[in-house]
């Protein structure tokens, strides 16, 4: 039996997990794995990246064990991205001008930071937070009791703002949504996030939008401007508003792209040429990309099991339910968190005294639970989570006897 050649472009969450699905299933030696990854160090958890600021080293976030990467089936090249492919040949030209033949090719070429195109957004004192390296940029650029602002009030900006904090500077979230995290919680929970956390002396600014980016006497950012003419101190200011998918590489290949950006792939993630496939952040699956590790994951198990050979379900798009913690503030959003759904019942129970919130979505029967929102505890997500779905066994307050 020939061997065949795997070549997997980008060694981030969901190249890794591809690449470690493949070892451990392939038990007849079908496939040698050539990953071609642009940084200059294997597979990281980027999602605890701001742990390196509070104790954590860089072997605490690596995702690839001594084993696999002594595994002989394996052959990671860093600092050797992909920068060009021949479809009609199979081959895949490298940054270092090498030239690698493959049998399938695998884009896992992850995202970008989105940076918005205000004056001032490339002065220095300005960072993204993507990588290893912006995070030791930022620690190196803190100065400890100085303003520094994050543009973005998702799960990543405030992962930013608690770094910050933790590096002793003052910082301040300027997020465009009305509330922050919008897209896994509704107002009620944000509003109560927002308090807690302005309690622990992060300042939160929402419904602002940035206008520029000003420079002091050095040349280096010294203060942001925003929509209204709001001016904030920022001696550091760091971009955490999104990502955009890397997927350069479309029109050298001549493959569709989504609406929105991404390689364009199928239920299966396979693209327009079927030996070419595209999974994590970089696929837009029917047109949609999903910004989480979690459907990446999922991604890379289902062509991993193509290419053995092995049954295999499709992906089925993202569950966005989540359980997090940030800046040690319980929330949690799941199912149909915004009441969309036509007739949806809210019930809501508010705690100001104790700082907690708690929102179930039910159908229009008022029994059915289609989803919810918890800030500030999250005991009751995970019997609320496995009901989702179905009748409740009973009334909503009974339910929320473990929550707020």
């Amino acid at each position: 039996m020939r061997t065949r050649t795997l070549v997997v472009a980008g060694h981030g969450m969901a190249g890794h997990r591809l690449v470690e699905e493949v070892l451990a299933r392939d038990r007849h030696g079908e496939w040698r794995i050539v990953v071609l990854a642009e940084e200059p160090r294997p597979a990281y958890d980027r999602v605890a990246l701001s742990s390196l600021v509070d104790g954590a080293t860089l072997d605490d976030l690596a995702l690839a064990g001594a084993d696999l990467l002594r595994d002989r089936r394996l052959d990671l090249r860093l600092r050797t991205p992909v920068t060009g492919v021949d479809r009609r040949a199979r081959t895949v030209t490298c940054g270092d001008g090498g030239v690698v033949g493959y049998d399938a090719l695998v884009l896992a070429t992850g995202s970008r930071p989105f940076v918005p195109p205000v004056p001032g957004h490339d002065l220095p004192g300005c960072f993204v937070y993507r990588t290893v390296e912006d995070v030791e940029g930022i620690r190196a650029a803190a100065e400890p009791g100085r303003a520094a602002v994050v543009v973005g009030g998702g799960l990543l900006g405030l992962e930013a703002a608690n770094a910050l904090r933790m590096l002793g500077m003052r910082a301040q979230v300027v997020e465009m949504a009305p509330w922050l995290m919008a897209q896994q919680i509704d107002e009620g929970g944000g509003r109560v996030l927002a308090e807690a956390i302005s309690g622990l002396g992060v300042r939160v600014h929402c419904s602002a939008t940035l206008h520029a980016v000003r420079a002091g006497a050095d040349g280096r950012a010294d203060r942001v401007q925003l929509a209204d003419g709001t001016v904030l101190d920022a001696g550091l200011v760091v971009f955490a508003a999104g990502v955009r998918p890397r997927d350069e590489l479309a029109a050298a290949l001549g493959l569709e792209r989504g609406e929105r950006g991404g390689f364009l792939v199928d239920e299966w993630c396979r693209t327009a040429d079927e030996h070419i496939w595209a999974i994590g952040e970089c696929a837009a699956v029917a047109g949609r990309c999903h910004g989480l590790a979690a459907p990446g994951f999922r991604m890379a198990e289902t062509v991993a099991r193509q290419l053995l050979g092995a049954p295999s379900e499709a992906f089925a798009g993202a569950d966005t339910s989540a359980q997090l913690k940030v800046l040690g503030i319980e929330v949690a959003g799941f199912g149909d968190a915004h009441a969309r759904t036509r007739g949806a019942i809210e019930y809501i129970r508010n705690n100001p005294r104790t700082g907690t919130y708690a929102k179930l979505v039910l159908g229009p029967d008022a029994r059915t639970l289609l989803g919810g929102v918890l800030a500030g505890s999250t005991r009751a997500y995970p019997a609320l989570r496995t009901l989702t779905g179905r009748q409740l066994p009973s009334a909503p307050e009974e339910l929320l006897a473990e929550g707020p």
